[in-house]
């Protein structure tokens, strides 16, 4: 009977969804994931359900409420993790996507109500994830750009000897950049070029919000300024050179525990082998006793 009433409910829930899509004339399935495949850097296969999700979301930003700070904070935030969309989109697709593990509830407390509990506690975790997902990505590309600025101050520190075009530098490294850090730079190349260089590198260390970027740009505009740097910079590659072992012995900290995992296992198969041949050999000896 239970099963009965969860087929109909889907199915009430499915018609209801196609009549209302005609009646309100959403776009179609197709047109949504375009539109979803257009806010992000990479293109990849959609699912259904998120370009459904992302078209309500559109629909339901229009109620989203959020203060000046939030939002310009947000729209930073999803700017530099590559999320062409706006805040209060990302906010009602969390909200959404939360809400569709909510709505489980509903068969849940036919079928086994203990297990509502567990749809709350999985729908609070879904919204946590997706509202955090855009500073994680920010995060992740924060870390690969770092990793590799200790080469790019080098590099700095190397053509001030001979050079003291700013503009001329950034784009002979970005020939030999990584692919986060390659595309920041492309992006604050063609914003030196149409503006104010100044600007173009203040945007450009708003938008990583990276202390170590920090310091790179304030050099290069001491630089523009008129400053030697050279002193600088030499300073900023010892630091960061410093900086970079550190990360390095932190990384390879973390390798162990992963590799005593496997050494166990291992160890566990050599055992097992090892008691695997003694116990053969004690059962064929008293065989042949008796």
């Amino acid at each position: 009977m239970k099963l009965i009433l969860l087929y109909v409910f889907i199915s009430f829930s499915a018609g209801l969804f196609l009549l209302l899509s005609g009646v309100l004339r959403l776009p179609t399935l197709r047109t949504s994931k375009i539109m979803m495949d257009s806010g992000k850097e990479g293109k990849g296969l959609s699912k259904a359900v998120d370009a459904m999700l992302l078209d309500g979301a559109v629909r339901l930003s229009g109620y989203i409420r959020m203060n000046d700070y939030k939002r310009s904070r947000m729209k930073n935030v999803l700017k530099a993790a590559g999320l062409g969309t706006t805040p209060e989109v990302y906010t009602a697709y969390a909200i959404l996507k939360a809400a569709c593990v909510f709505v489980m509830i509903i068969p849940a407390l036919y079928i086994f109500p203990l297990l509502a509990v567990f749809i709350v506690l999985l729908g609070i975790m879904v919204y946590s994830k997706e509202i955090q997902k855009a500073d994680e990505m920010l995060r992740e590309k924060r870390e690969q750009i770092e990793g590799e600025l200790y080469r790019f101050v080098s590099t700095i520190s190397q053509e001030l000897k001979s050079s003291r075009d700013v503009l001329s530098m950034l784009e002979h490294y970005k020939k030999n950049a990584g692919e986060a850090f390659r595309k920041e730079l492309d992006i604050v190349c063609a914003d030196m070029r149409s503006g104010s260089y100044e600007a173009a590198l203040t945007r450009f260390e708003a938008r990583l919000n990276s202390p170590q970027l920090s310091d790179i740009v304030r050099g290069l505009i001491g630089v523009l300024r008129g400053d030697d740097g050279a002193v600088y910079f030499q300073m900023l590659t010892h630091d960061f050179k410093q900086a970079e072992l550190q990360r390095l012995k932190t990384k390879s900290a973390k390798i162990p525990p992963k590799i005593r995992v496997y050494s166990f296992a291992m160890l566990m198969c050599f055992l097992f082998t090892y008691f695997a041949i003694i116990g053969y050999e004690i059962i064929k000896s008293m065989g042949t006793l008796f």
